[in-house]
């Protein structure tokens, strides 16, 4: 019987999904490419920063309520999209819409995801967000937009950082496919997970469902590969934006901008929210931490007057990340590798577990920091020197 009260971190959540879940998917998650320099300073930077404990406040009465382009949320946190999703879990991004649904926040699918939009919109009763990769597919893309807007999707987020893929080596070395491909390595590794096995054998959503059977000429996993490997756009510019957005006509969330010049223009393009992320350090190895780009990016959106909202995303295993992100400026923060965990554990209850970890350490942090409201907390709750400098401390 599991005793989720005793998982007190998204660590022991990891250690169980390593565990519990087959070693291609486990490492489709947690790694990075090439050195895993980025991804490894995802989180490292965030533990640099020191918080100022304040006493003999009063803390009663905390909400860290607000709201993320419009909408209302239990704490300044979404489900970030992440490929493979139902690969670490049976009907998994089904389990953790469902899970986010039910504790007060944001859910993304992602376009790579095993569950269909339409899947989300049957099992979930709220708007959920659509996140689109650009293929050069144009006719398939549009369908995508039309099936978002169909599932009454609130959303549409747009990564950035993908025309090409990073490298990354475990999954190369580990043959990683939906469904697994049947290696010697494989299966002996799948015979060690039998609850995984178990699970997916009662689900028939096993192979990317937004892309099979609604792709030209992709019917089934064999044509798949080859489909995908030609399809990320490199050609994806500035200059697609406006298109992209009239097509989708609704709320649009900018994903993967690091620097502040592509953070004006993120602006300049009238989307709704920004997202400071380098993709969990799975794409460009050697860029800096997210948390390190954030403050240029909140200044010079400041500078620039406008109000697109900025979030952040990788590297945040913890509440004290989201509140040390919005300490530096972050209207908001994703999670990938930290529900992921929780899923690949536990399910649906193992994301909600994560949830519940999040929001308790934000809520405690923010009380020790001598806050009751999570509007009103800024960088002085920093220790000076923690955090100024994070850039240089690479080089």
């Amino acid at each position: 019987m599991k005793n989720l009260e005793k998982i007190t971190d998204i660590e022991d959540l990891r250690q169980i999904a390593e565990r519990k879940v087959p070693r291609m998917f486990y490492d489709y998650v947690d790694s990075g490419s090439w050195t895993e320099t980025t991804y490894r300073n995802n989180e490292s930077d965030f533990d640099r920063i020191k918080l100022r404990q304040r006493v003999l406040v009063n803390m009663e009465n905390r909400s860290l309520e607000t709201t993320m382009i419009g909408e209302r949320v239990k704490m300044p946190v979404a489900i970030a999209p992440t490929g493979f999703t139902g690969m670490m879990w049976a009907d998994g991004e089904i389990k953790a819409a469902q899970a986010a649904e039910k504790f007060g926040v944001p859910f993304s699918l992602s376009t790579m995801s095993i569950c269909s939009i339409e899947d989300i919109a049957a099992h979930t009763s709220k708007p959920f967000w659509f996140q689109l990769y650009v293929m050069r597919d144009q006719a398939f893309m549009a369908n995508l937009i039309r099936r978002a807007k169909e599932a009454n999707c609130s959303a549409l987020i747009l990564t950035a950082d993908l025309q090409v893929l990073g490298q990354r080596h475990k999954d190369i070395k580990n043959g990683l496919s939906a469904p697994p491909k049947p290696t010697l390595t494989n299966i002996l590794n799948l015979m060690t997970k039998p609850e995984w096995c178990l699970n997916m054998l009662g689900t028939k959503r096993r192979t990317f469902g937004n892309i099979v059977g609604h792709a030209k000429d992709v019917e089934d996993l064999s044509s798949l590969s080859a489909w995908t490997a030609e399809q990320f756009d490199p050609a994806l510019s500035w200059d697609d934006v406006a298109r992209i957005k009239d097509m989708w006509g609704g709320k649009l969330i900018i994903k993967g901008i690091m620097e502040p010049e592509d953070a004006i223009m993120a602006a300049r393009s009238g989307a709704d929210a920004l997202v400071v992320s380098n993709h969990g350090g799975r794409q460009l190895d050697g860029a800096l931490s997210s948390i390190s780009a954030l403050a240029d990016i909140v200044q010079a959106i400041h500078a620039e007057n406008s109000n697109i909202e900025v979030w952040l995303d990788s590297g945040v295993r913890s509440g004290q990340d989201v509140l040390k992100a919005l300490s530096l400026g972050a209207k908001g923060t994703m999670i990938g590798r930290a529900f992921l965990y929780g899923l690949g554990a536990y399910g649906e209850d193992g994301v909600r577990r994560a949830l519940e970890i999040i929001y308790k350490e934000c809520d405690i942090s923010m009380a020790f920091c001598g806050h009751t409201d999570i509007h009103t907390v800024t960088d002085n709750i920093l220790v000076k020197g923690t955090y100024e400098n994070l850039k240089t401390n690479h080089f």
